[in-house]
């Protein structure tokens, strides 16, 4: 079975939503069929420790930060997987952004 399409869960401060949503708009992600622009994004607490040699966005060097992330998650078609990644990794604010990639075999009703 081909996979088409993926899924990207994308973690980002709360204080980026709206630019990484243009990103994603401009990377043509989340075009389902006669839809554009189609995403769901959700408040989740995360935890991280900047380790010696990092440039954290927020935080600091050695202590462990919690704060508040919008988790986005969109479906990309295949062929533009790696545009839709190089697209995110330029418009994100974390030297390490938290991106999963998720293989979908089936998309709603297709």
């Amino acid at each position: 079975m081909d996979c088409k399409y993926y899924k990207l869960e994308i973690f980002i401060p709360t204080d980026h939503l709206d630019k990484m949503r243009e990103c994603l708009k401009e990377a043509d992600a989340g075009h389902l069929g006669n839809y554009d622009c189609a995403l769901s994004y959700s408040p989740v607490i995360s935890t991280w420790r900047p380790l010696e040699g990092s440039n954290p966005y927020i935080g600091k060097v050695g202590k462990i930060h919690m704060g508040e992330e919008y988790k986005i998650e969109v479906a990309v078609a295949a062929e533009k997987l790696d545009m839709t990644l190089d697209a995110i990794k330029r418009c994100h604010p974390y030297e390490e952004p938290g991106i999963n990639v998720i293989p979908l075999y089936r998309i709603g009703l297709f």
